[in-house]
């Protein structure tokens, strides 16, 4: 995922979380879905390097 798309995700989760008064549970919320996401492409690397070896 490019840095955009980071970008575009803690824009939006701020602006969700100046509205609902939440800023620390979206803040963290946010930091768990990036990690997520990096957790799972780098599987899907791993995975597919594991394919192309057999």
């Amino acid at each position: 995922m490019n840095n955009w798309l980071y970008s575009l995700y803690f824009v939006v989760i701020g602006i969700v979380s100046f509205f609902t008064q939440e800023i620390v549970t979206f803040l963290m919320l946010g930091f768990v879905i990036i990690a997520l996401h990096n957790i799972n492409s780098t599987l899907k690397e791993i995975s597919k390097k594991i394919n192309e070896k057999q």
